[in-house]
């Protein structure tokens, strides 16, 4: 991306947070599509974070910025998102049958659970997202790609043995790190990183923020993006096992992000304040890019072509609605 301006005058430093969601994330391959499309010089892009399915994305926008530019990011958005839609005959069957279950559960009948290390196999999906992965970026060239010129790149999961939050970020986002961003515990076995076991980051850093803020001051964002697809409110009591655990994810990556803004927030009104000098802290201003529309939890499974271009689309339009609010036409969604 460029970074320089027309007018002479310093572009505005972007970290862009991408949050996970199953298969709703397709909605932040959208909105990156559609930020990435209509990207204005005025703007540098110094970071880009995600978690899980916001880790797919994160990546594939980075890695078609470095190694090319925007078009080549969104290329790499279409086609990754392409390979994990149920395409096939055989697996839109599976699925089918998946949703269908997942739907079942959350009408109150008990469904059998089962241990992802009682079921033979149960790696293939893991495999099937790797593949995917390594078909479009070449890992081995990310530690060469990784400079000071070029964006903060991190990646979030959780250390069951450490019982931490723990980032990957530039030339240490492997396969295993973003397999372990998206091993959702109950579908997909720990993934082994340095001796350690690492779970899904949707139960931690959902996105990862704080290693977009601590860099070189130079590097330091003056404008966060959130890209948020867990509502922040929802209507109603969740009853069945299946909504309760749904919203409990929900809030566990909802609250964990709000914190981790808070702070950001309360930095900005210390400056504001006077309580730290604006000589060496400097203020980033929040944006969320919210989904806007609620869907049945069991849809966070769905991989169904038509479903995952919906969310696509959606995204699309919400990041036109974002860029026209950048341009003063319409209300900015912020944190309050």
């Amino acid at each position: 991306m460029s970074d320089t301006m027309t007018d002479g005058d310093d572009p505005t430093r972007v970290a862009i947070a991408c949050q996970g969601g199953g298969s709703h994330t397709a909605f932040t391959a959208g909105v990156l599509k559609g930020l990435l499309r209509e990207w204005d010089d005025e703007y540098e892009l110094v970071g880009v974070s995600g978690t899980s399915g916001g880790a797919f994305n994160a990546l594939a926008a980075w890695y078609g910025l470095v190694t090319a530019d925007e078009d080549k990011a969104i290329e790499l958005l279409d086609a990754i998102w392409e390979d994990l839609s149920a395409s096939s005959l055989s697996d839109q069957f599976m699925n089918n049958f998946v949703v269908g279950l997942s739907r079942l559960g959350s009408t109150g009948i008990p469904m059998l659970q089962v241990s992802p290390y009682d079921i033979p196999g149960s790696e293939v999906g893991k495999d099937e997202i790797r593949e995917t992965l390594e078909r479009h970026i070449d890992f081995n060239t990310i530690p060469d790609l990784c400079g000071r010129d070029t964006p903060e790149l991190v990646v979030g999961t959780v250390n069951i043995n450490a019982g931490i939050f723990e980032t990957f970020t530039n030339e240490a986002v492997t396969p295993k790190a973003i397999l372990a961003s998206a091993a959702v515990p109950a579908m997909f076995e720990a993934v082994e990183i340095n001796g350690h076991y690492h779970w899904d980051g949707l139960f931690s850093q959902n996105p990862p923020i704080d290693d977009l803020m601590t860099v070189d001051a130079g590097r330091k964002p003056e404008d966060l993006w959130v890209i948020q697809i867990n509502p922040q409110e929802r209507e109603g009591e969740p009853t069945s096992l299946e909504e309760i655990a749904d919203r409990r994810n929900e809030l566990s990556g909802n609250i964990s992000l709000n914190q981790e803004l808070g702070v950001i927030e309360r930095v900005n009104t210390w400056i504001d304040e006077g309580h730290l000098p604006e000589s060496e802290f400097s203020k980033t201003d929040i944006h969320r890019i919210p989904m806007g529309r609620q869907y049945h939890c069991s849809t966070k499974v769905d991989r169904s072509p038509g479903f995952i271009q919906e969310l696509m689309d959606l995204g699309e339009q919400r990041a036109e609605e974002f860029l026209a609010s950048r341009a003063g036409s319409l209300p900015i969604e912020t944190t309050s």
